[in-house]
């Protein structure tokens, strides 16, 4: 079935996908062709206006997405060199995500898909970050193992073949995205935490502090991040409360050492016990230059192959979610006029 899939995909004619994300504090859109070659991929951040607030505030999101929506779709389908009679299908974030921010991008894909007549394809958001590595690994095809560490999701997926999922492990708690943006707020350094935690550790120790690992009963490949996030915050309340000073970078250092360590260490246990010879990361935090660096290590350590997309698609981007509907349209999936955000959509529903 795989093998007559696949022949499919390479005898079929090239198809062009316009695809639109919006399920957090990204307004994106891209233009994609079979799944693999990016012909655009435009972003519109809004990380300067929710960093003055701490986080995403979800009401200032949606209405940053409504104003942001058409004009980058029309520059995505400008910078492709396309128009909408150029595209084959519309693929779109339905979840999970930010209910009102969804909203926006499902409301365009939907009078899209109905004004022109153009077919339509659900996405859902893990999947689109797991597409990211096709995008710039050509030779990459399931069966392989993906670790999709971000601030809303911390998953180890088995990817059994294109749209066909098993989760091996997920967080009880934090997500690591999350640990990392709490913990970052609490050393002073502000939002957004990956990026600047990731930084200011490269200047501090990783063992000036011995922060706990959890592990997960009756569930060995489960993360769980709450216990380390209230460790670093009761570090720095003893430090006050002594009137002792501490070192953020070596606070960050030993933070992130420990989050590391857990998320490599319950991948290689996984991939070794199951026998799989690919692994491959995603998500914003598979963009933080520590976890890249253990993962090469370990996967060196291994003899096994491993994959990781470029820093810009392991954040929110519409490329990705043109990757994961490629493989959705040629495998016959089609939305209605009725598609709706899911806000708590679970990888592998329909």
């Amino acid at each position: 079935m795989k093998n007559e899939r696949r022949e499919k995909m390479k005898e079929s004619k090239d198809v062009t996908i316009l695809a639109i994300e919006s399920s957090c504090d990204e307004t994106a859109a891209a233009v994609v062709r079979n799944g693999r070659e990016v012909l655009s991929n435009v972003i519109s951040s809004q990380i300067d206006l929710h960093k003055l607030y701490g986080g995403v505030v979800p009401e200032i999101a949606s209405r940053k997405h409504i104003e942001k929506i058409n004009q980058v779709i029309e520059e995505a389908l400008k910078e492709a060199g396309k128009t909408l009679d150029d595209i084959d299908a519309i693929g779109v974030t339905y979840g999970p995500g930010l209910v009102g921010a969804l909203l926006v991008g499902v409301a365009a894909a939907k009078a899209i898909a109905w004004a022109r007549k153009i077919p339509l394809v659900g996405v859902h958001h893990i999947e689109g970050h797991i597409s990211a590595n096709y995008i710039e690994h050509p030779d990459l095809e399931p069966p392989f193992l993906c670790l999709v560490a971000s601030g809303g999701h911390t998953h180890l997926v088995k990817v059994e073949d294109y749209g066909k999922y098993e989760i091996l492990g997920r967080t009880r708690d934090d997500a690591a995205g999350e640990a990392y943006d709490k913990v970052a707020r609490a050393i002073g350094l502000g939002y957004p935490g990956g990026p600047k935690i990731d930084r200011i550790a490269k200047e501090g120790n990783p063992d000036a502090v011995k922060f706990p690992k959890a592990k997960v009963d009756g569930a060995e490949y489960d993360f769980s991040f709450s216990g380390l996030k209230s460790a670093v915050l009761n570090y720095i309340n003893g430090c006050k409360m002594k009137g002792e000073s501490f070192d953020p970078a070596d606070l960050a250092a030993s933070f992130q050492k420990a989050v590391v360590e857990v998320l490599v260490g319950n991948s290689m246990k996984a991939a070794e016990e199951l026998g799989i010879s690919k692994f491959a990361i995603a998500g914003g935090v598979a963009s933080n230059s520590a976890l890249r660096a253990a993962m090469i290590e370990a996967c060196e350590k291994r003899k096994m192959k491993f994959y990781r997309p470029s820093p810009i698609l392991c954040t929110d981007n519409a490329a990705m979610i043109g990757a994961a509907a490629y493989y959705e349209y040629i495998s016959g999936a089609r939305a209605g006029l009725d598609l709706n955000a899911v806000p708590n959509l679970k990888l592998g529903e329909r």
